[in-house]
Order: structure tokens, then C-alpha cells, then sequence
């Protein structure tokens, strides 16, 4: 035997079919089956919005690994370049220690291999945008030279380079290293 359905009387903010005892599965409202699969379509879209989200945050830290891993590689590329037209000033100054060594060595004509050795260092790398800072005799230049001192001098005019000191340099128009400089302040007084 089965025991007779309870039925609760409607509150006046319930629907009818609460108060006829209707399956409480049921929809209580006809626009619940709307918002229903309103909630089902933005799940959706949430889910495929969180998945673009994690292939682009993917993607992105691939980019950025590769862009790493090409940057290492043109440096790399870049200084085997340089080494490669640095080699044979390596070669000379080798030959130039190895003359220097014999015992008929002379004094003049190694002073000037080591010279040429220097001429192909800097041609070598002028090739690659270094550009040697020699500013004797010029106007003081403060984003070019530094000035360690200055000291009187009837040939040079005042503000002017008097003696480099140490050369500076320079790689395709960017300062590496400023010339040290000392400058005139004039004739002595």
C-alpha cells in the first residue's frame, strides 16, 4: 500500500504546480529551461575561452624561448665573424714571437712586424664598425673624451686636446670607450 500524497498548500509566491504536488524536478517557471541553457552555453564558452587563453599563453612562451634562442644564435654567428678575421693577426703575431725568439733577431725589423700585426688587428676589426678615438689636437668633446687633467700650451688652443692619453672607441657610431684626454688651458701665464 502506498501512502497517500502530502500536498502543501501554495504560498502565494509559489507557482500553482508546487501546490498540486507536480514533480519537483520539473521547471518551476517556464523560463528556467532558458537560463538553463543560457548556463550551458556560457560554460561553453568559458571552457573554449580558457583553452584560446592557455594556447596563447603557450604560444607566447614559445615565442619568447625562440626568440631567446635566436638571439644567442646571431650573437654567436656575429663574434664567429669577428674571430674568423682575427684569426690571421693570430697567425702573424705568432710568427712575430717566433722571430723574436731566434738569436739574430733584430730589434728594427721586429718592431716593425709587431707594427703591422697592429694595422691588421685594427683593419680586422674596423671591418666590423670599430672605429678608433684619436682626438689629439681637436676640441675637447665631453660625450667623446674625458678629461684627466689639464696643462698649459702655447701650440694648442685652450679647450683643445693637448696629448691622448689612452685611444678611445667607438662600434658603429656607439661609445665603448671615451678617449682619456688631456687638455690645454691655454699659454702659461
Amino acid at each position: 500500500m502506498s501512502e497517500p500524497e502530502t500536498k502543501i498548500p501554495a504560498t502565494p509566491n509559489e507557482p500553482a504546480a508546487a501546490a498540486t504536488g507536480a514533480d519537483s524536478a520539473a521547471p518551476q517557471n517556464p523560463g528556467s529551461a532558458d537560463l538553463a541553457a543560457q548556463l550551458a552555453a556560457a560554460k561553453a564558452e568559458a571552457a573554449a575561452n580558457l583553452d584560446k587563453f592557455l594556447r596563447t599563453a603557450a604560444d607566447l612562451e614559445n615565442f619568447r624561448r625562440r626568440t631567446v634562442r635566436e638571439k644567442e644564435d646571431l650573437r654567436t654567428a656575429a663574434t664567429g665573424r669577428v674571430l674568423e678575421d682575427i684569426f690571421p693577426v693570430l697567425d702573424t703575431l705568432g710568427l712575430a714571437i717566433s722571430a723574436a725568439k731566434q738569436p739574430n733577431a733584430d730589434l728594427k725589423t721586429l718592431v716593425g712586424g709587431v707594427d703591422m700585426v697592429l694595422t691588421q688587428l685594427k683593419t680586422a676589426l674596423a671591418n666590423h664598425g670599430l672605429k678608433e678615438i684619436n682626438p689629439a689636437g681637436q676640441a675637447f668633446d665631453p660625450h667623446q673624451h674625458e678629461a684627466i687633467s689639464h696643462a698649459p700650451s702655447a701650440d694648442v688652443k685652450e679647450e683643445h686636446v693637448v696629448n691622448v692619453v689612452r685611444t678611445g672607441y667607438s662600434l658603429n657610431g656607439r661609445l665603448l670607450r671615451p678617449a682619456s684626454v688631456v687638455i690645454s688651458s691655454g699659454p702659461a701665464k
